[in-house]
């Protein structure tokens, strides 16, 4: 407590003690018993009320002990049953988890991992794909701010995710790998990779590159060959030894007939080859007739028109050709859709001949843009002209029915600049984002789609577009949510498909490992977004004539199911309402492969690299009994006493309140009884 507030309740008290004398004893007539009676009350009723009114804080110390946290992640990937050290794993796990020295000493918190982490509760070792890096990178900013050492039990072979050895960039805990497996080596020959485009067109040869890769000190030969369906295609001889330990093959296919085609790539065996699951791969193209080409015309340099560009080009399927406003007046019959970037002054022909010829248009708006000439030169809507700019944060609308969007939400995307000033549509418009500011929604659209007759359009209000794109790969380290969302507005704008009740979402095919997702959106008659419909998938595949029915779910603003995990094949499908006659169908297929079985032995140089960095230390799965004794010794995990101050104001001491006032009641009553009132 401080020494003035000291002073102050020393003023108090004794000026509570003054007031008090001063009514009832100085020349006072009551008897001594009351005198004194009223006196003491007096005191705690004057003293109280001046205590609250200075409210002094009181401070209280509580001590305890904090115990480190100890992190054990288990791989309960397909890996490590395959390479049968799933008892060893199981055994490892029960052998940290169980000790009770451990226990003392830790708080344990115990997780699995595949793909994603998740909470340990059982292990089957059925994950299809490993992450060891956002395993760590999550379990780092979860006990960030704790002393929390990692033991993760590992053959350390990742199938999916950046290099984990340098993650102790971002994960600053100390890191035990237990290693599953041994360090016997194998002589193996595998398919490393596959490189091939997913989109082939038609008459066309495609190149395939195949990288192969050999594991021994002999001198051997192999084959490899490409197969489509029962007809070889492509063979050639291959020699490794100790010094060539790899060969890059190259070679291009013709592509005949239109639709999904699958290969099959294999090596063949060498004798007494322990795994030969990694001598082959499936592969498929879809073979397609001609590409979408799609016209993005500006008169200025801006880094949206490259991210536009690469946005829309990451599906192999569409090319945009970027062009002056005098280029496109003389080749506007090549393109399927229009993008307008930023409308000028010399834009006065174009946009003649968007709306002459009933182009499909997509318009992008920002600080050089002529809004006059914008406005006069079509009718679907007006832009306020205010010759001034501002910044504004996009907000996604869950509920836009026109086509799926999903794995976006747009939060924490930077702000657009825009024409600050209101857009007044005059033909019905659904729109995606709105215009937000400092989080307030300003009750105007940022990027809208509409329909004129048999035409589609967007209007998107807003230069600064390439940020978006960067700011998808900050947050998920890849650019594929953001080219996916780009991609459907693309395929809308440039098809001239009526608009359906039901739509769907699904790829033509996929590989053995990629997750099965097929999503729809309903509407009701008013086409207006169902969030209460019923709807089912029926899967039939083709190879054996099995018919399976699955719930779709609603999530984010569609239904979807998922259906990972289905055994390879071709695959008829369709979602119908349960109570309405409204259906809509499709195929795909489902490539065979296995990633967690491509592998001989547990990645030990990558573990003992990951355990180096971050200042731990690596053992297998047979010294764990080494790794308790260094984790009971290690300095850095001893418990901490820390302690916590709470500051309490005395104005929340509710017993005061009751004191003044059982006082002040005191007071009254006796000098009611004593008739002194």
């Amino acid at each position: 407590m401080q020494t003035e507030t000291i002073i102050y309740i020393i003023i108090a008290a004794l000026t509570a003690l003054f007031l008090a004398l001063f009514q009832y004893v100085y020349k006072s007539k009551l008897n001594t018993k009351l005198k004194a009676t009223f006196t003491v009350l007096r005191i705690i009723s004057i003293l109280g009320i001046l205590l609250l009114l200075i409210n002094p804080k009181f401070e209280s110390k509580t001590f305890y002990d904090e115990k480190p946290t100890l992190v054990i992640a288990v791989d309960n990937s397909e890996s490590v049953i395959y390479l049968e050290q799933d008892k060893n794993a199981k055994d490892a796990y029960k052998l940290l988890s169980d000790n009770v020295e451990i226990q003392k000493r830790f708080n344990v918190k115990t997780y699995s991992f595949g793909k994603t982490i998740k909470s340990l509760d059982s292990l089957s070792f059925t994950e299809k794909q490993s992450n060891i890096s956002n395993t760590l990178k999550q379990i780092g900013e979860v006990y960030s701010n704790e002393v929390a050492p990692i033991v993760i039990l590992s053959d350390g072979n990742q199938t999916y995710g950046s290099d984990y050895s340098f993650i102790n960039n971002s994960v600053k805990q100390p890191i035990y790998p237990v290693i599953l497996g041994d360090s016997t080596v194998y002589t193996d020959v595998s398919i490393k990779q596959l490189n091939v485009n997913r989109y082939v067109f038609l008459k066309n040869r495609f190149p395939v590159e195949v990288i192969a890769n050999y594991n021994g000190n002999e001198t051997v030969n192999t084959e490899l060959k490409i197969w489509s369906g029962n007809n070889l295609v492509f063979r050639k001889s291959i020699q490794f030894n100790a010094e060539k330990t790899s060969e890059i093959i190259s070679t291009t296919l013709l592509a005949n007939s239109v639709g999904v085609k699958t290969y099959r790539v294999e090596l063949t065996p060498l004798s007494l080859e322990k795994n030969t699951a990694n001598n082959s791969k499936n592969f498929g193209v879809e073979v397609i007739d001609q590409k979408t080409n799609i016209a993005l015309v500006s008169d200025i340099l801006h880094p949206d028109l490259g991210a536009f560009k690469k946005s829309i080009e990451s599906n192999e399927q569409r090319s945009v050709s970027i062009l002056k406003p005098s280029e496109f007046i003389e080749k506007f019959n090549d393109f399927q859709l229009t993008i307008l970037y930023q409308p000028n002054n010399s834009f006065n022909d174009v946009l003649s001949q968007v709306s002459d010829k009933k182009l499909n248009s997509f318009i992008i708006t920002g600080n050089t843009t002529n809004f006059s000439l914008l406005n006069n030169s079509q009718l679907a809507f007006k832009q306020t002209v205010t010759n001034q700019s501002e910044d504004f944060q996009p907000r996604l609308n869950r509920n836009y029915s026109t086509f799926i969007i999903d794995n976006l939400s747009f939060e924490d995307y930077p702000p657009l600049q825009s024409e600050f000033g209101t857009i007044e549509f005059s033909v019905p418009n659904d729109i995606i984002l709105s215009k937000s500011v400092n989080g307030i929604d300003a009750n105007q659209p940022m990027l809208s789609t509409f329909e004129i007759g048999d035409t589609k359009h967007a209007l998107l209000s807003g230069e600064g577009i390439w940020r978006w794109r960067a700011q998808s790969y900050l947050e998920t380290e890849s650019f594929n949510d953001f080219d996916n969302f780009m991609g459907k507005l693309v395929q809308y704008l440039s098809s001239n498909k009526k608009r359906s009740r039901l739509n769907i979402d699904y790829k033509s095919f996929y590989n053995g490992n990629d997750d099965v997702i097929i999503s729809a959106q309903y509407f009701n008659k008013n086409y207006e977004f169902d969030s209460s419909a019923a709807l089912t998938i029926v899967l039939k595949n083709k190879g054996d004539d099995s018919v399976r029915e699955i719930p779709l779910l609603l999530n984010n603003g569609s239904y979807s199911a998922d259906l990972s995990g289905i055994p390879s094949g071709s695959y008829n499908f369709t979602i119908k309402h349960n109570t309405e006659s409204v259906a809509a169908s499709g195929s795909f297929e489902v490539l065979e492969y296995n990633v967690e079985q491509q592998f001989l032995n547990a990645d030990i140089e990558k573990l003992q690299s990951l355990a180096k960095n971050s200042s731990g230390i690596t053992v297998f799965n047979t010294e764990i009994d080494e790794l308790i004794s260094e984790l009971l010794t290690d300095s850095r995990y001893a418990t901490i006493q820390k302690s916590t101050k709470n500051i309490v104001p005395l104005i929340d001491w509710k017993y005061l309140l009751g004191l003044i006032a059982l006082s002040l009641f005191a007071e009254w009553f006796i000098r009611k009884y004593n008739g002194l009132i």
